[in-house]
């Protein structure tokens, strides 16, 4: 049986593949055209292949590294013909994808016994932060899991509102203070929630932020550590929100988000609006955090766990083997 068959369904595999169009047309048939008749790596072929890369919004450092792997590896397995070049180029990306802990998860499911397994989720407003978190929250309750909502974006216009919408359907349970309340309060009281209802799972949204505003960064930490003194531990992940279409950009987020609060995975929203997947790989290499979801679509069931082996396969434009 081909790995992937075992948990990745047709529709999951359609819904990716559609996703990734936008980034495949504008990454693997560049990719295509640079290998096509290369009987060796030479500096014309490095040079497009750079400007390919960084174009895709890899990432100038990232894009250094890629490049510097390609040539060592086609030193030392002799390369031969184009296809060989693209599935050495496949394994570099794929080997860099590996090195930041990234675990290729099969399902959703919470990271640890405990409960309720907690999970506070940041990013600045417009990336899809709210929507991830129905998406995220249907994800579980599908499998049998009981989970409440905890409505920390305290200050923006129907942020509350929009949240109690998601609970409704993603079938959770719901805890908010109301608006222009104390957000770190709002947390704390949701994992008391979480807790006195025997829930599985809490997820507790934060309001988006401008990650060039200094004191709203720093509240971060103490959303971060009135949870912790409610349950040893909480919360249990840090997810971080990005907006994909944003390119270098959500690098540059992830980078003031990271210095602000231990994030321990990323979500990437919007792949399908995006020709600019490589952010995937750069904000992964740069970071060292794991990209746990992806977006490829608006529907509630098009938020996937993510797995380097199978993106990277349709990264180059192949769908998988199901013969």
């Amino acid at each position: 049986m081909n790995f992937f068959k075992k948990f990745f369904s047709k529709e999951k595999e359609e819904d990716l593949h559609k996703g990734l169009e936008k980034t495949k047309e504008s990454f693997f048939s560049q990719i295509t055209k640079a290998v096509a008749g290369k009987s060796k790596v030479d500096i014309s072929f490095l040079d497009e292949l750079e400007q390919i890369l960084i174009s895709s919004d890899v990432g100038l450092e990232t894009t250094v590294k890629i490049i510097d792997r390609l040539e060592a590896k086609v030193a030392e397995e002799k390369y031969l013909n184009s296809s060989e070049l693209n599935d050495i180029l496949k394994s570099v990306i794929t080997d860099i994808l590996s090195e930041n802990n990234t675990v290729d998860l099969d399902d959703f499911v919470p990271v640890t016994s405990d409960k309720p397994h907690v999970i506070m989720v940041v990013g600045v407003n417009g990336v899809g932060k709210t929507t991830t978190i129905g998406k995220l929250a249907n994800q579980y309750t599908k499998r049998g899991y009981k989970v409440v909502l905890g409505a920390g974006d305290t200050f923006r216009a129907a942020a509350v509102d929009q949240l109690e919408i998601w609970a409704g359907r993603s079938r959770s349970e719901f805890y908010s203070k109301g608006m222009n309340t104390d957000p770190a309060a709002v947390a704390c009281e949701t994992v008391q929630y979480a807790q006195n209802h025997g829930c599985d799972v809490a997820i507790i949204d934060t309001a988006g932020r401008l990650h060039t505003k200094r004191h709203l960064m720093d509240e971060l930490t103490k959303i971060k550590k009135s949870m912790d003194k409610k349950m040893n531990g909480a919360p249990h992940e840090v997810l971080l929100v990005l907006d994909a279409t944003t390119g270098q950009n959500a690098i540059e987020q992830a980078r003031h988000f990271t210095d602000a609060t231990d994030v321990t995975a990323l979500a990437l929203t919007k792949l399908d609006g995006s020709a600019k997947g490589g952010v995937v790989l750069g904000i992964s290499d740069q970071f060292k955090i794991p990209v746990k979801y992806i977006g490829v679509g608006e529907g509630v069931e098009q938020l996937q766990v993510f797995n380097r082996k199978v993106f990277v396969d349709m990264f180059f434009g192949h769908k998988l083997d199901r013969e």
